[in-house]
């Protein structure tokens, strides 16, 4: 098969604020900044520990009608937009609480895994999971 993911996106409003989270907090590496025109700009950060890895795209669509009232939906169901794996979710709750990072979902043992949800600033919710052995 010749698929493959090496581009994720997450909607935000705002560059600044949400590279400050996810590189600040979440602990990811910008890769690409590049100025697109105006104030647009292609945004990725990566991890750390792959930085020839899938890139997720900081997208600032959060305004468009249609992401609005999907990321609204998604936050008052609780739904997560999307979801990192971690080595250990207990670990990294415990740091980014420190941080000052919000929680809607303790660690909690879901079986085959261990997750927990947070609020990443720019109005979406993201699922930190482990996986049990």
């Amino acid at each position: 098969m010749s698929i493959h993911i090496k581009l994720e996106s997450i909607s935000i409003g705002d560059y600044d604020k949400a590279l400050d989270f996810y590189t600040n907090k979440l602990g990811f590496v910008k890769k690409h900044d590049i100025p697109l025109g105006g104030d647009a700009r292609w945004l990725t950060v990566v991890s750390p520990q792959e930085p020839n890895g899938t890139e997720l795209l900081l997208e600032p669509n959060a305004s468009y009608p249609a992401m609005k009232a999907l990321k609204e939906s998604l936050v008052k169901d609780g739904v997560p937009f999307t979801a990192f794996q971690v080595d250990d979710v207990h670990a990294d709750y415990e740091r980014l609480k420190s941080l000052g990072v919000e929680f809607t979902m303790e660690p909690t043992n879901m079986g085959t895994t261990t997750v927990a949800i947070l609020d990443d600033t720019c109005g979406n919710l993201i699922q930190l999971y482990q996986m049990n052995s």
